[in-house]
């Protein structure tokens, strides 16, 4: 035992006077080894990002560029991309405004200003808010990021839903649309705005009633109190775009398939029969999710319909579709979007009927 000692203390004492660096490691030692073992890092010890993820894909496509291509020229995978890119085409500048004036009423609108602006009667406040929808041009897209918005600057969630399911339909973009690719049949216009504008206050007063506030999560919002409100505001832009950006794009791939994948045979066998026409259009208005600025055009184009029809066409597609219950879940919730939207699409199309009943 005494012989040993001398070899402790000398080794003891050569690690004490050997030199290290200012973080206490033997030069030439990795901080990574020190702390972990002396063991060399590992080659996927980083996590891969996304720059990673796109040049694996990248390099993939360049080795599967011969079979990609003849994949793309298929007519069927043609018809897919069109729709595709059109839809996104139609819904992303609406979506990218309505993120916007979200981030204006998060950033620079006070709370206040909602307390004096609606009503304080939740059941006054949902017709006030529906009526609202007329001074803004926009789509469902665009209203959806709104709506949650409006719910975490106070305003109470039937009135804020009122206003997602008015907007779309009853703003004069898309009235004077209606008016465009309807010239023998002004009454089309009325019958639009008169249907739309009930449905939204029916879904309000539901809200009020049958609704419950565990039924609605928004996402996590950054903490845009301790920024500036320049700071503030893009930051609340850039989580809204990602958010419900992924949402749409994921509501326009299911259109575009069902597009690809429903014969069109299908509709001319439903168009003579009057109640199936109805849920016939109403259905394909939820299938197509065309945005709402343009779906009077392709309900014009479906001559074989009667009037009555086509409005159940164009009330319950800027208030139930793929791509709008897509961005409802990812912005409510998948409890809220499986309760709301069916709702929304049994009182539309039964508004539509009564409306057309009258009007058409």
């Amino acid at each position: 035992m005494a012989a040993s000692e001398p070899t402790t203390s000398s080794s003891t004492s050569t690690a004490a006077d050997a030199p290290v660096d200012a973080d206490g490691t033997p030069p030439g030692l990795d901080v990574a080894q020190h702390d972990h073992g002396h063991r060399p890092p590992s080659l996927f010890a980083g996590r891969i990002g996304s720059v990673e993820i796109l040049a694996a894909v990248l390099v993939l496509l360049i080795f599967l560029r011969d079979p990609l291509a003849g994949l793309l020229s298929a007519p069927s995978l043609a018809t897919w991309t069109t729709v595709f890119v059109s839809v996104m085409v139609q819904a992303v500048p609406f979506l990218v405004f309505g993120v916007l004036l979200s981030a204006v009423i998060a950033v620079f609108v006070p709370r206040s200003f909602w307390a004096r602006a609606l009503p304080k009667h939740p059941a006054l406040a949902v017709p006030v808010a529906s009526a609202a929808g007329v001074i803004l041009p926009g789509c469902e897209c665009g209203a959806v990021p709104i709506a949650g918005s409006l719910i975490r600057r106070g305003v109470t969630p039937a009135a804020a839903l009122a206003f997602l399911l008015a907007a779309p339909a009853i703003n004069p973009i898309v009235l004077v649309a209606t008016a465009v690719a309807f010239p023998n049949n002004p009454e089309m216009v009325l019958a639009r705005a008169v249907a739309s504008l009930v449905v939204a206050m029916i879904m309000g007063w539901l809200w009020l009633r049958l609704g419950r506030a565990n039924w609605i999560r928004l996402p996590r919002r950054p903490d845009l109190d301790g920024l500036r409100r320049g700071e503030a505001f893009w930051s609340a832009v850039r989580h809204d775009v990602a958010h419900a950006g992924g949402f749409l794009v994921i509501g326009a791939m299911a259109a575009a398939t069902i597009n690809v994948v429903v014969p069109e045979q299908w509709l001319q066998t439903l168009a003579d029969q009057p109640v199936l026409s109805v849920l016939a259009l109403a259905g394909l208005a939820v299938l197509l999710s065309i945005c709402s600025e343009a779906d009077a055009f392709v309900a014009a184009s479906l001559s074989q319909f009667s009037l009555t029809a086509r409005l159940a066409f164009l009330v319950v597609g800027p208030m139930v579709d793929l791509k709008l219950i897509s961005m409802q879940a990812g912005i409510f919730g998948r409890r809220f979007a499986a309760r709301f939207a069916p709702a929304t699409f049994t009182v539309a199309v039964a508004v539509a009927v009564i409306t057309g009943m009258v009007l058409l």
